[in-house]
């Protein structure tokens, strides 16, 4: 099927909105976490778990629901997910201490696996032509934390922010009324895969390069989660920025980096999966190379006096530099996907859950150890010197892994005709 296709389309549209929706209470802590910090007095460690909280629950679950698209309706458990983190989300209006919040993201944290669903329930409607674009289209549900970002400072500036798990679990409800009536249910082809074993499925996840590839979503979409939970309180803090500007240039982050993907998907079926992702290492790679610069003051000891030399990257720059990364960050999601679809069609469930569940954990482990980087080493810049280093261990792996490829192609060309004999 394709993009002519009606259902298809269908598909692909109430899909991308259900995501969308999920993953705006999936980053619900990216707003209230700053509020709860407060009230709390919470050090930038518990700050860091406050935030991991609800990926942790996401990041674990999208590997074993990865199995279950493949023997289950995806559109059955997109509507069960929904239903799931509804009471969890309505109950947020009475929490009130540390334990209690990290409960709450623990259980509303099940709206990340809506991903996992997602790209299983999409993937296959369209041919493989297209399907870097159409999984891009569906990507671009990671706008749904611009919705956090934009709609809870004006319910908590209008009704308080105890209100604020009472509008999410009437939004839910309302997309999962919407979910029911259009989306379709599976196709044929689908219904015929339920017979496969789970050893088929598991099949490809003893190859080293699966895990590669989790390596590489780990950097393109964890840090993309990390960073859109750390950058608000970071503009506040070295910035001495408002909640709601903070909010706006997170906004804007997260917002741009999510339209993006789309676009990478499109250039990844036009130049291949790997060629645009290597490209987005090398453009974070820079960028990141000055974000991680702490700000300083050098002392020149000039011929008649001294001479003080302050660097400092400004707000503007600080702006201009994380929007380059982040549509970095949305071609290079895009592309791993694309990757994943040439290498394993028949593996979209396992390999994909897999994959995402690698990727996921960087919001979890990422926001944790940029609080104890921070308490520790008392740098705020100390959050890009960590994303220098995984980035530097990604272009490491992808770039051998590509020189063994080589070599393997050579030798096989040799073998076949002949060479070794001569």
């Amino acid at each position: 099927m394709d993009f002519q296709n009606n259902q298809a389309r269908r598909v692909l549209l109430i899909a991308t909105l259900a995501f969308a929706a999920n993953f705006s209470v999936w980053t619900l802590y990216a707003v209230m976490g700053i509020s709860i910090k407060e009230t709390l007095d919470l050090s930038s460690t518990e700050f860091g778990f406050l935030l991991a909280s609800p990926m942790l629950t996401g990041a674990l679950l999208r590997f074993p629901v990865g199995f279950l698209c493949e023997k289950y309706s995806c559109r059955k458990l997109f509507i069960w997910q929904m239903i799931l983190i509804i009471p969890a989300i309505y109950s947020l209006q009475w929490v009130n201490s540390y334990s209690g919040y990290i409960l709450a993201g623990f259980i509303t944290g099940i709206s990340g696996v809506s991903f996992t669903i997602g790209i299983r329930y999409v993937s296959v409607w369209f041919k493989r032509s297209q399907q870097g674009y159409a999984m891009g289209i569906f990507g671009a549900g990671n706008a749904g934390a611009a919705i956090t970002l934009a709609l809870t400072p004006v319910i908590i500036r209008q009704w308080g922010w105890d209100s604020i798990g009472v509008f999410y679990s009437a939004g839910m409800v309302l997309m999962l009324i919407v979910f029911i009536l259009i989306a379709p249910e599976e196709t044929q082809y689908m219904q015929k895969r339920r017979e496969t074993s789970v050893g088929f499925h598991l099949a490809p996840l003893k190859e080293i390069q699966v895990w590669r590839f989790g390596l590489y979503y780990y950097f393109v979409f964890g840090s993309f989660l990390a960073l859109l939970l750390w950058l608000p309180q970071y503009y506040m803090n070295t910035y001495n920025l408002k909640l709601e500007t903070a909010m706006l240039f997170t906004l804007l982050f997260v917002s741009i980096s999510s339209m993006v993907r789309a676009l990478g998907g499109w250039f990844s079926d036009r130049y291949g999966g790997r060629a645009v992702n290597w490209s987005v290492f090398w453009v974070c790679l820079v960028c990141l190379f000055f974000l991680s610069y702490p700000p300083t003051t050098l002392t020149i000891h000039g011929v008649e006096k001294d001479v003080e030399l302050f660097i400092d990257i400004n707000l503007w720059v600080f702006t201009v530099l994380i929007l380059i990364i982040g549509i970095a960050q949305g071609f290079g999601r895009a592309s791993v996907y694309k990757v994943i679809q040439d290498h394993y069609p028949e593996h979209m469930g396992s390999v994909g859950g897999t994959v995402a569940t690698l990727g996921a954990l960087g919001g979890v482990t990422l926001p944790v150890i940029f609080g104890i980087a921070v308490d520790l080493i008392g740098i705020h810049t100390a959050c890009f010197m960590l994303l220098y280093g995984i980035l530097a261990i990604c272009m490491a792996v992808m770039y051998f892994s590509i020189k063994s490829e080589q070599h393997k192609k050579l030798l096989k060309d040799a073998i076949a005709n002949n060479f070794l004999n001569h």
